[in-house]
């Protein structure tokens, strides 16, 4: 059971703790338990909370919302839209990376590795933190969105002055959770390839966001990952 409930940053286990002690998180074990016995999970059981770990609680100036993680081998290691070094640069990251040069003047990375945003309070956060290998979705709707809605909740009504990037329908049906009156929420289409010539270029939420931190007095993003 350790494999499926590795470490969780201090301040994150104390405002998750009535999740983790919830019955539907209960089921979710169970159900990770079983998944693993029959199929590969990614990513590895000591990276599911790697998004929690990377960005302390008290930590988090942006949050950029995923679906999925990764599933292929060797993509998913906690992070959304990141994977690690020598992984070839996935296509929404690609386009990313080109709004970022185009907003802010940054060269584009030449790996996928987002870790350095992580430690720099940006919380990339999958809604859903597993995936059975080669199927997209597999491990949706078995508690996992539970779990995250309540993490993006948490940091809406705990903190003050967080940036929310919420990029296509599924990530801006979490505006829900948030009080704009404390926050920003910046939304557009997807950066994949099929939605970001739609809005996604063009819309300068790097820098937005930072003028936003600014603003209140907070230190900006570092959006270099070189």
């Amino acid at each position: 059971m350790a494999e499926i409930k590795p470490k969780i940053e201090q301040g994150w286990k104390e405002v998750l703790q009535p999740q983790f002690e919830a019955p539907y998180f209960a089921a979710l074990k169970d159900f990770l338990i079983a998944e693993k016995k029959k199929y590969t999970v990614y990513p590895p059981g000591s990276k599911m909370f790697e998004a929690f770990n990377r960005t302390p609680f008290d930590k988090v100036k942006v949050v950029i919302i995923g679906q999925d993680p990764y599933h292929n081998p060797g993509q998913a290691h906690g992070l959304c839209f990141s994977v690690p070094h020598g992984v070839d640069i996935p296509p929404s990251l690609r386009n990313i990376y080109k709004e970022i040069n185009s907003d802010l003047g940054i060269a584009i990375p030449k790996h996928g590795n987002l870790e350095k945003w992580a430690d720099n309070g940006v919380l990339l956060l999958n809604a859903t933190l597993s995936v059975r290998a080669h199927q997209a979705g597999s491990h949706q709707r078995q508690g996992w969105e539970t779990f995250t809605d309540a993490a993006i909740k948490a940091v809406a009504d705990e903190k003050e002055n967080v940036v929310f990037m919420l990029w296509g329908n599924y990530a801006k049906n979490k505006a829900a959770l948030i009080d704009t009156s404390k926050h920003l929420v910046l939304t557009s289409v997807h950066p994949s390839p099929l939605s970001a010539s739609r809005g996604f270029f063009g819309c300068r939420h790097f820098s937005k966001a930072n003028n936003y931190l600014v603003s209140k007095g907070l230190e900006p993003v570092n959006w270099e990952v070189d």
